[in-house]
């Protein structure tokens, strides 16, 4: 059947459907015709956008277009270029990420993708971290290897001034954890707009800045032992709000590339706490660790104990290593710094620095000085 696809900027184009399909169970089924309120597919129809209009051929009469929520976040998507790079994934190279990523384009509408043309990164836009990490989550469970860098809110200028994307955020959680979470909210930039106690809970209502949002869903769930019920959707821009507090700590950084020890780990555990288990495999500019200060300590994780027939007193000690840090993949886009990535494989997730060599580092900071 021949139809006119009316496009949003008041455009008709002349087009015809060459198959009709209804869905039955996971699958579809071939039928002639559909009536009101039936959820159809059309087959045959190119170059479409949300909102367009599909009406008579003689006689188009274009219902109101939808508006799309803009994206609010990116993100740089890059190859894994890490030591440790096509040893857990099946798809590692610059043309299975584009090619996976231009396909999520068809079908997730918020999303947007930009090709730098001079190297294999591409940022990625979206409607926030959990929006881009359900896309990450996807592709590494589909066995993609890949990299990606800190979330960064999109900023807009408008009269001279810089705008922020701000947004409503809901939490509802027990009525004895509601004063911190307000506390922590409000440390974020968050301005309470109403709330409302129901029987033994609280229902909370801010405006944040999207920044604010990066890393808060973990801090409140701790907060309220696991009981907050939290979301938030994009509302409007609105003028710069302030710088926030971001983490002070600096990293834990491995020096070379070999097996952690038991032995390494139990000695520097003074420095601060880690996120990797004895026997682990790490390479050189892994982040492993937080520092319990200020700035980046590089240590050697790989020194194992000298073994002698030697006997002591007190060297033969018991070793008692902490726990360490094990980050979801969300979590570990929120912990990150500007210089670090995470890399991610259908097995692992690493945090790494985006320059492994301590001397490119140095180099580095020095001609930012």
């Amino acid at each position: 059947m021949d139809v006119s696809l009316c496009k949003r900027d008041g455009k008709v184009i002349k087009t015809r459907i060459k198959e009709l399909d209804t869905f039955t169970g996971l699958g579809r089924t071939k039928t002639k015709e559909v009536f009101s309120g039936d959820i159809c597919a059309l087959v045959g129809i190119d170059g479409f956008e949300i909102g367009d209009t599909i009406a008579d051929i003689h006689k188009p009469e274009p219902l109101p277009p939808i508006a799309i929520d803009e994206p609010t976040m990116s993100m740089v998507f890059t190859i894994n270029d890490s030591p440790f790079f096509g040893k857990e994934g099946k798809f590692v190279t610059s043309r299975h990420i584009n090619d996976r990523l231009i396909r999520e384009l068809d079908k997730n509408l918020a999303l947007k993708v930009e090709k730098n043309p001079n190297s294999d990164v591409w940022h990625v836009y979206g409607r926030g971290v959990l929006h881009l990490s359900v896309l990450i989550e996807t592709m590494r469970r589909e066995g993609y290897e890949l990299q990606v860098g800190q979330p960064k809110v999109i900023f807009k200028e408008i009269n001279g001034e810089r705008y922020e994307p701000v947004e409503q955020l809901t939490i509802n959680l027990p009525e004895e954890n509601s004063g911190k979470i307000i506390e922590m909210v409000a440390t974020r930039k968050g301005e309470m707009v109403s709330i409302e106690v129901v029987g033994d809970r609280v229902q909370l209502e801010f405006l944040i800045p999207s920044r604010g949002i990066i890393g808060l869903r973990n801090s409140v769930l701790t907060a309220s032992a696991g009981e907050a019920i939290m979301s938030h959707r994009f509302i409007e821009y609105q003028p710069y709000k302030g710088d926030l507090e971001r983490r002070n700590n600096g990293s834990i950084i491995a020096m070379e590339t070999g097996t952690a020890f038991a032995y390494s780990i139990d000695k520097l555990q003074d420095r601060g706490k880690f996120f990797i288990h004895p026997q682990d495999q790490v390479y050189e500019g892994q982040v492993i660790g937080e520092s319990s200060k200020e700035g980046d300590v590089i240590v050697n994780i790989t020194k194992s104990k000298k073994l002698t027939n030697m006997r002591a007193s007190g060297s033969d000690d018991k070793m008692r290593i902490a726990p360490p840090v094990i980050f979801s993949l969300e979590e570990a886009l929120e912990y990150i710094k500007e210089d670090e990535y995470v890399e991610i494989t259908p097995t692992k997730i690493r945090l790494r620095k985006i320059l492994l060599d301590e001397n490119d580092r140095k180099r580095v900071a020095k001609q930012s000085q």
